[in-house]
């Protein structure tokens, strides 16, 4: 177990860890004690028909959900429906190769067993019915990863989800984008403080990061945002400014091995997996209201990869974000972001369902 102080409290704020017993895991090993850190809003009604789940992306947690997508004046408003962000295994905050302890000593750093997309929304689904006795979900969504498990949750357990809004993420990933994950995992494993996954600290692993916080720049941004120089906006004289003040201070702040664990399951999201590699098939599943919603300038899922996947969903449709950031939008950065987040929200949540 490694101290990084950047996973606590102090930087993330309240939220509460669940312990949902042992995890066997869909490619084998077990998580013997898997906990979850949840935070929570709101408050969940005598019916309990008013929970929506929030899934979280990669290198992400609750903190993004709650500062910029959550309050009364918008969509997603606690004063109206009980709100549960999860954590996904993986992201530190939750049971991850760095803070595996106690009975999770043995899989701690390098030894980490590999966690599904599947595996992250079964502990969800195990979670909500023994803690918060939740067996239907108004909504569930997350962004990028968290769209993959929206998608897992919608393909999985069809009867336990009323809507869904995948954002900037899709239900089977594509070669392309398996790629440029492998690329940031390479990032990290080629610098020889990683040290097998055996490092003391993540600052051994220093450059390494940097490196994958520079591959973000590239594919994370979009080739609009470099152009227009958006990164003035932000208070930065120079793009390398930005890079240095910006992208490197996120990603060098993270435990690498917890990195490497979501990137292994962001690679291989794939609901496919359930229907005989038929994707189509898996996607009939769905029958919760479906709003699909990329984000125009993405690089990593871009509208077209999205759009074919919505078009085989029955009462789907596809909601594009208008946003140069690119993926990195999701950190709702521009003032124009959570208005069209809130509109399409908002419609998917006054639907029937």
């Amino acid at each position: 177990m490694i101290d990084n102080p950047f996973y606590s409290h102090e930087f993330h704020g309240d939220y509460d860890l669940f312990s949902v017993g042992a995890l066997d895991l869909e490619d084998g090993g077990t998580i013997p004690d898997c906990r979850l850190a949840v935070a929570t809003f709101g408050q969940l009604n005598a019916a309990k028909d008013n929970a929506i789940l929030i899934t979280t992306w990669y290198s992400g947690t609750h903190q993004t959900w709650r500062d910029i997508y959550i309050g009364p004046d918008h969509a997603l408003n606690p004063e109206r429906y009980f709100i549960v962000c999860v954590n996904q295994i993986g992201s530190g905050l939750s049971t991850s190769p760095h803070n595996a302890d106690g009975v999770n000593a043995g899989i701690a750093m390098s030894k980490f067993p590999h966690v599904r997309i599947g595996d992250n929304v079964v502990a969800q689904e195990r979670l909500l019915r023994e803690h918060f006795g939740i067996d239907r979900l108004a909504l569930v969504l997350g962004g990028s990863m968290g769209a993959q498990q929206t998608y897992e949750w919608a393909v999985r357990f069809p009867d336990k989800v009323l809507r869904a809004a995948p954002i900037a993420g899709t239900a089977q990933n594509t070669p392309g984008d398996f790629l440029i994950a492998q690329i940031m995992r390479e990032a990290t494993q080629s610098d020889p403080g990683w040290a097998g996954g055996e490092y003391r600290s993540n600052a051994d692993v220093f450059n390494g990061l940097v490196r994958e916080a520079h591959i973000w720049g590239v594919v994370g941004l979009s080739t609009e945002f470099w152009k227009q120089e958006v990164w003035r906006v932000l208070e930065f004289e120079t793009k390398d400014a930005f890079l240095t003040g910006f992208l490197e201070p996120y990603f060098t702040a993270m435990d690498p091995n917890d990195l490497l664990t979501q990137s292994w399951a962001w690679q291989r999201g794939d609901v496919a997996r359930h229907t005989g590699g038929d994707l189509a098939a898996a996607l009939e599943r769905i029958t919760a209201k479906t709003f699909v919603m990329p984000i125009d300038e993405d690089q990593l899922f871009p509208v077209r990869d999205c759009r074919a996947e919505q078009e085989l969903i029955k009462n789907s449709e596809l909601r594009v974000v208008e946003d140069v950031l690119g993926h990195l939008a999701l950190f709702g950065i521009a003032p124009t972001y959570m208005p069209q987040i809130d509109r399409h929200l908002g419609d998917l949540l006054a639907t029937d369902a």
